[in-house]
């Protein structure tokens, strides 16, 4: 696979709307869904959990061949997979799954310190009463798979608490720079956090979360987003 042609293939397709009918149609899987975007929530989970380990060389073909994909939709999904810095596209090489550094991912804890503790006081003051309650239902689907020691479900319940957390706060750009931040770092979630103390921690610091922005306390919901935040820093230092 070229990772030049890559790039500039995308550049020049037609948009979805200017293909003929038939070609829509291929380029779309039974969901309707398009099928690069299939293809990128795969193979990005695979990186994510680390199938696709650090470092390793990804062919089109087989990539494809393993999530059910045409090398189309694949080189599509690794030109996405670059933007969010999970993968690199090396000219006349293909692409290889990006390592990623204690330093970046202490970065990005700064960065999140700043901006999610932002996030979570515009949430107290603006979320609805049924985005809380979610976040409830969320915290109580997390005790089963505690209960089942599921670290991946587990994983996918802490985005998604997260990402509830930052559609309340009413700022959709807010939302978008966290998500891109959160997803940076789920690799480092999976193999720091897969002990049952820590897991059990995460919990609690998420029910404490959810609980201050139920009490409307944008001081509290602060606090207890900063200290979760050092927590994960603290765990992925060994401090």
């Amino acid at each position: 696979m070229n990772g030049s042609r890559v790039l500039t293939g995308l550049s020049k397709s037609r948009s979805p709307d200017e293909r003929k009918p038939e070609q829509r149609s291929a380029a779309h899987g039974p969901s309707g869904r398009r099928l690069s975007d299939i293809a990128y929530e795969k193979i990005k989970r695979l990186i994510i959990c680390m199938e696709y380990r650090p470092g390793s060389f990804l062919n089109a073909a087989q990539v494809g061949a393993q999530v059910g994909a045409g090398i189309t939709p694949v080189n599509q999904a690794l030109n996405r997979l670059m933007i969010d810095g999970m993968v690199e596209l090396i000219p006349r090489k293909g692409a290889i799954v990006r390592p990623i550094s204690l330093e970046e991912i202490l970065n990005i804890v700064d960065v999140r310190m700043v901006i999610e503790t932002y996030c979570v006081r515009l949430a107290a003051e603006r979320a609805r009463d049924d985005e809380i309650a979610r976040l409830f239902t969320l915290l109580e689907e997390a005790e089963i798979l505690l209960r089942q020691r599921d670290v991946e479900g587990l994983m996918l319940l802490d985005r998604e608490f997260h990402i509830e957390v930052s559609h309340a706060a009413r700022n959709p750009v807010l939302a978008e720079m966290l998500l891109s931040l959160h997803e940076r770092s789920l690799r480092v979630w999976f193999t720091s956090l897969s002990d049952d103390g820590h897991l059990a921690q995460v919990q609690h610091e998420h029910r404490d979360i959810a609980g201050q922005l139920r009490a409307r306390d944008a001081i509290g919901a602060d606090a207890a987003m900063r200290l979760h935040i050092e927590s994960f820093r603290s765990t992925i230092t060994g401090a």
